[in-house]
């Protein structure tokens, strides 16, 4: 790829441009030369032939949008010349589907070092989870997250703490010239080690808000319990503690009988309190001490060697560009083949940015059965978007639009390379839970938060998420690692960033050199080595209400 232009597919119309091209050049692919009459930017694309009204434009080998006035050979297409469109699927279309699944005996005694927990899954994390029923409570749970941060070592630096002190400071000495000699920063240079703590097995207490719980529907309260039943018996958690109004429609009966449904067996330690039983000291001094007796029991268990297939690695991208589909994500999928091969389990959501692309998913469906239940889950959530006045087609942000991705088809077909090319093992509503081996589709919204939290509810221990024009998005309980489209934007933000494939659009690694780069950083990142969204402390949750969110 170290050549100007890429053509993904042999049967694409467009090819993309890798670097800008400039206005009334000529360039060349393959033996062929194409004008340019206007400038292309790096990303963006141009047609390979005379594209009339109404014309297909195809790209990633399949329908992407369009034409909506002709466009001549060497333009590019923009909103202006191009609307969304893409083939239509069904089950009953199913076509018979092979593939090669990547040589992965180098990977097969690798390990990473992990927490191993009694249902056979192993945590990448060791975590206390605090968690509201209720809205009501939020506020009590941001007070147990002050003190336990700040006295057990958890808490984040308090440099921009003592950067307000130090213009009060100047402020205070009534000469105004002090504040202005101040200077910025651009980095942060301490962070509070594991030395620093009184429980060094204990990676963190998370502490989860939402705006839920009262009122809405009861579908909206029994989906909230689902999501924190399936976060309590996620293996990167080892206890809970729950806070309850006690009138609330999520109700704490609810949310045991969910954990039941995931785990039979489960022997977490789990504490509940409820506030109308008593004052908010008794709660609080309650909950804060079988909480710190918790963290004295969970500190018991220490990491060690488990194989690469106790994996369960989300594939997610965010803050897309025109290389996402390139680069980033094909290295996600190469990826995914390679822990699949394993046994590991790899996790593939967002279902809007999937729009496009149905019919090879369903082919790739292992089973008739997970065909129709993905079938229905697309529908219904189409359905659902287009009776409010929108559609999947209205899913590219500004962000995106400007850096490459023109319609929704373009942006999903790029999307899914990141399932790489394995059978499809299961397919998942939002909250249920991965159970087997392999690759998975799981029903969220492409909104980051929204989705990297339904992720992690599927089980996933690890979160891969690729981004072209970056983006900060964490998890409380799984590790989010932030994948650069391109270079230039790993040095640009390097407090987000942990993994660069601008190699690949470089033409210095190829996807599968890349791939085998970005799973050594994985097992370090679930061996304990920090993604940058957890120094940042970046703890992002949104439950999803099923509502229309793209």
């Amino acid at each position: 790829m170290a050549s100007k232009l890429l053509k993904v597919h042999p049967s694409d119309n467009v090819i993309v441009a890798l670097r800008d091209l400039e206005t009334n050049s000529i360039v060349e692919y393959d033996g062929a030369h194409y004008p340019l009459p206007y400038g292309v930017m790096a990303k963006h694309k141009f047609v390979t032939e005379d594209i009339d009204t109404g014309g297909a434009i195809i790209m990633y080998g399949v329908l992407v949008g369009r034409a909506t006035q002709p466009i001549k050979k060497g333009e590019p297409i923009t909103t202006f010349n191009l609307r969304h469109d893409a083939h239509d699927y069904s089950t009953a279309l199913r076509q018979p589907y092979s593939y090669t699944q990547p040589d992965v005996s180098k990977w097969a005694n690798r390990t990473f070092q992990g927490y191993h927990r009694a249902d056979g899954r192993v945590g990448t994390y060791n975590y206390w989870l605090v968690l509201p029923l209720v809205f009501c409570e939020n506020r009590n749970v941001l007070i147990m997250k002050d003190a336990f941060e700040r006295e057990l070592g958890y808490a984040q630096t308090d440099l921009y703490r003592r950067h307000v002190q130090a213009m009060l400071q100047a402020y205070q000495t009534g000469d105004q010239s002090q504040l202005k000699k101040i200077e910025t920063f651009v980095d942060q240079q301490e962070r509070t080690g594991k030395a620093d703590r009184p429980f060094p097995n204990v990676d963190g207490i998370k502490f989860l808000t939402h705006e839920g719980g009262c009122g809405g529907t009861r579908q909206d309260a029994n989906t909230l319990c689902a999501l924190f039943a399936a976060y309590a018996v996620h293996p990167n958690v080892a206890g809970i503690t729950v806070l309850s109004l006690g009138c609330q429609n999520s109700e704490l009966k609810t949310l045991e009988d969910e954990i039941k449904k995931r785990d039979p067996e489960f022997n977490k330690p789990f504490f509940a309190f409820e506030h109308q039983k008593g004052t908010e000291y008794s709660l609080m001094a309650g909950a804060i001490k079988e909480t710190f007796n918790g963290l004295t029991q969970i500190n018991q268990f220490e990491r060690s060697a488990a194989p690469l297939s106790k994996l369960s690695v989300g594939l997610k991208c965010g803050g897309s560009d025109g290389f996402s589909g390139i680069s980033a994500n094909p290295v996600l999928g190469q990826l995914s083949d390679i822990l699949v091969g394993l046994g590991g389990q790899t996790l593939l959501a967002e279902f809007p940015e999937l729009n496009g692309v149905e019919q090879e998913l369903l082919n790739r469906c292992s089973t008739e059965e997970k065909a129709a239940k993905f079938e229905k889950l697309m529908r219904d959530y189409a359905g659902k978007a287009e009776a409010v006045g929108s559609a999947f087609a209205f899913n590219p942000s500004p962000g995106n639009i400007k850096d490459g991705l023109i319609t929704d088809a373009i942006k999903s077909a790029g999307a899914a390379k990141k399932g790489g090319n394995a059978f499809i093992a299961d397919v998942l509503n939002y909250t249920e839970r991965a159970t087997v081996p392999g690759l998975h589709l799981v029903c969220t919204p492409g909104n980051d938060v929204e989705a990297t939290t339904g992720q992690t509810a599927a089980g996933a221990n690890i979160i891969l998420f690729t981004t072209g024009l970056g983006t900060p998005t964490g998890n409380p309980i799984c590790p989010v690692a932030k994948v650069a489209t391109n270079t230039k934007l790993a040095e640009r933000m390097p407090d987000v960033i942990d993994f660069d494939c601008g190699p690949v659009v470089d033409g210095t690694e190829s996807i599968e050199e890349n791939a085998d780069n970005l799973l050594e950083y994985v097992i370090k990142a679930a061996s304990g080595e920090l993604t940058k969204a957890q120094q940042l402390g970046q703890d992002d949750f949104i439950p999803w209400k099923r509502g229309v969110s793209l």
